[in-house]
Formats: C-alpha cells, structure tokens, sequence
C-alpha cells in the first residue's frame, strides 16, 4: 500500500510531466497517454474512451453507492503575455508555474493520488476516477461522452481550483442569439420599421424583468446584453438587428424552465430568442448531504461558484472542491503552489476515507 507520502510525491511528479505536454481541448493525446501508463505503473486497472481515462476501485460491489472522482486535463491555449514558457513546468520554491498547473492539472493529480491512496483499502462505497478531456471547450467527446459507459453514479467529486473550500452550487449557463425584425425605410422619411427600436424595448423590458427565485449563494437569474450588430448604411431604417445574450442561471432553475419563460415574455413575431444549448445546467447539493457536513467539519466554507464545470454535464448529485484559486485560472504564468497540492490530497483522502453515505 502506498502511504500518503508516497502519492505526494507522485502527485507532484505527474503534474510537472503534464505540463511539459500539450493538451489543449481537443488535442489532449499525449496528456491521455501519460495519465494511462500512470495509472498502470501504479497497479491500478485503467480504461479509456476517446481521450477520457477512467479506472475503477478494485473492491466494487453492486450493493454499494458509487462516487466518482472527476477532474479534467485539457487547458486553453497560452496567451501572449506569458513571462515563462507554458510548458516548461518552472519550479520556483514551493510554486510551480505552468499552463493547466492550477486549472485543473492540481486537482487531477490529487485526486489520482487520493484514488491510490485508497486503491486497496475496504470502503464503504464504490470508487471510480476520470480524468477527462474538452471540458474547456464543452466539446462532445468530454465527461458527458464517458458517463454512459459508467455505472450509476450517487455523488460527483469535480476538482476545480476552488482553495479546497466547497462549492456546494454552480451556475449554469444560456447563450442566447437574439434577433430583432422590422422592415426597411429611407431614413430621410418616415418609412420603415427601425429593428434597433424594437431591440430597444426589448432591452428596457429585459432589464426590467426579474426571475422570483434568487439564490443566497448566486443572487438572481442574470442576464446581459453581451453583443450587439444592425444596419448596412446610414440612409436605411434596418429590418434586422442581432444581438447576444449571457444567462447565468441560479440553482434552482433547469434550463429548460429559464428557456420556457423567456420564450413566453419575449418572443413574438418580431423577436426571436434561438438558444445555443440547453445542457449547461446550474448543480447544487443540499447542506446537510453528508460530504457536505463532512467538508464543514474539517474546516471546508461552502459557497456558490459563478464558473462553469463539468458539474453542468452530470445529473446526479456533485460537489466542486480542489486545490488552487480560480483567479489564476487562464492568466498569464499560471502556477500552483506544491504546499496546495499536498494539502489538497490530505482533505481529499480525510473526506473519502471512512466516508459513509
């Protein structure tokens, strides 16, 4: 059995080798191949669909419940104003600086550490880790992919860089391409039906417009005008005018309820609201569920997050919590601190260890 130590440092090593590979969304390969013969080498039986790699806790058992451990291990793409190569895993001291060292290559090495921590230790629960792909991109070969060729899952452990605090909500997310129809006219005279006008009110009515349910942890419902583009000359009244609109949905609404509302105010024959997806869904476990009370009694603050995951993905019951700050996600010499991911494996395992349902 390997002691706690032992996948520190293994913990530690991974993470260097991942961000010396590239694996941006879509392209994460070689990243998949690393974590496959990590896992090997580490006594543990590994699967892989596509570039999601996944492996079960050697003591299954039907009669039991089933968490998963998930975290992803693709990264967007470096920005110009890197001071430091993104790839060269630089180790300064305690902080390692690196693309994806702290979103969320942190998180899937500690949870691969917790996994073979715990791999041959009785539990009072199934077990099951994956490391996924296109989870930056919501792209259609990411978690959703893989969860169908998993067992029931009961609870969802989404690493993320949230300082090994829970977040316990998420908010989910509609794009909405919005457009405005008028008609036509010389602008010199009163012709024409002005489609910005008609955006115009649809934008005074929108601010108006408040959802009834607002959440302690998120607030309201949030929507915003993001984009916004009409007119092809100045001497035209234009009969079209296209926008874009963010919704940030709160915990207690699904999509589909936020997208049968909005179409019942505001759509009609001169307004047409075409979401982009409907499958980026809000997620939030009770707080009293018993990872939760758990996570509280180890120190852990709950809090609602206002990012996006993979939790969006998953209709059974999650919780995001890994280590890192999700301010340093996507910026420039991205970094992670060593002391982070240790402490990240020791709340991961006190968690799960004699954890019951």
């Amino acid at each position: 059995m390997l002691s706690q130590n032992d996948v520190k440092h293994k913990a530690v090593a991974l993470l260097k080798e991942m961000i010396q590979l590239e694996s941006f969304s879509g392209s994460e390969e070689k990243t998949a191949d690393l974590l496959f013969n990590f896992l090997v080498e580490n006594g543990a039986e590994v699967h892989r669909q596509n570039n999601n790699v996944y492996s079960f806790h050697s003591k299954m058992d039907a009669n039991k419940k089933t968490i998963l451990l998930n975290s992803h291990h693709d990264t967007v793409k470096p920005g110009s104003t890197w001071t430091y190569d993104p790839f060269g895993a630089t180790l300064e001291g305690d902080k390692l600086i690196g693309l994806g060292s702290n979103d969320a290559g942190a998180s899937a090495v500690s949870l691969l550490a917790t996994f073979l921590y715990l791999l041959d230790k009785p539990l009072a629960y199934n077990l099951i880790v994956a490391i996924t792909a296109e989870e930056e991109n919501s792209g259609k070969l990411n978690v959703a992919s893989l969860l169908p060729h998993l067992p029931p899952i009961d609870l969802g452990i989404v690493g993320e860089p949230t300082q090994m605090d829970m977040a316990i909500a998420e908010r989910g997310l509609i794009v909405y391409d919005i457009i405005t129809k008028g008609k036509t006219g010389h602008a010199a005279r009163e012709e024409g039906i002005n489609a910005i006008y008609i955006a115009n009110d649809f934008i005074s009515k929108l601010r108006a417009f408040e959802f009834d349910k607002v959440s302690e942890f998120m607030g309201p419902v949030k929507m915003t005008i993001t984009q916004i583009e009409a007119g092809k000359q100045h001497n035209v009244v234009p009969d079209e005018c296209k926008m874009v609109m963010d919704v940030r949905v709160n915990e207690f609404y699904s999509n589909e309820e936020v997208n049968d509302c909005l179409q019942k105010q505001f759509s009609s024959p001169e307004i047409e609201l075409l979401p982009r997806s409907l499958r980026l869904n809000s997620s939030r476990i009770a707080e009293n569920h018993p990872i939760v009370e758990k996570g509280i009694e180890l120190g852990c603050t709950t809090y609602g997050s206002p990012t996006l995951s993979d939790q969006s993905m998953m209709n059974f019951t999650t919780v995001k919590i890994g280590p890192g700050d999700s301010a340093r996600s996507h910026t420039p010499d991205e970094y992670i601190y060593i002391s982070e991911i240790h402490h990240g494996i020791e709340r991961y395992i006190e968690l799960l260890e004699d954890f019951k349902f």
